[in-house]
């Protein structure tokens, strides 16, 4: 019974708790649980264990930013589109490449990634 309540626990929604999603780590459910009167005791490990049975992460949650700058789906849709290796409606040929520099690292690309070492022809050491 106390496994259920702290799963149905887990799976409110942030509204109607108050709090956001992320949260709701395996000590804070813990707490909420004992607060809420589901059980006089229960420890983190076991939480954590309830939890992995069905796979219930409320830490771990995806967000979107939904961008409204002017032109930003034209451009998103380029930078897409070589994702795909097509450029203006073709695709590219086999010996054809997208090369991608970015100061943002943390920001990857759709699809699969190959590394690739490129040297420099002509290149002083």
């Amino acid at each position: 019974m106390e496994t259920a309540q702290v799963k149905a626990l887990v799976c409110q929604l942030s509204a109607g708790t108050g709090v956001p999603l992320s949260w709701w780590s395996c000590p804070e459910l813990a707490r909420e649980a004992v607060k809420r009167g589901i059980t006089a005791f229960v420890s983190v490990s076991t939480v954590r264990r309830w939890l992995a049975e069905d796979a219930l992460k409320p830490w771990q949650h995806r967000s979107w930013i939904f961008i409204t700058a002017p032109g930003f789906r034209i451009k998103a849709g380029r930078v897409l589109n070589l994702c795909a290796r097509t450029w203006r409606g073709h695709g590219l040929g086999p010996n054809e490449y997208v090369v991608s520099a970015d100061e943002k690292t943390s920001i990857q690309a759709p699809g699969q990634a190959r590394a690739m070492r490129v040297t420099g022809v002509g290149a002083s050491g």
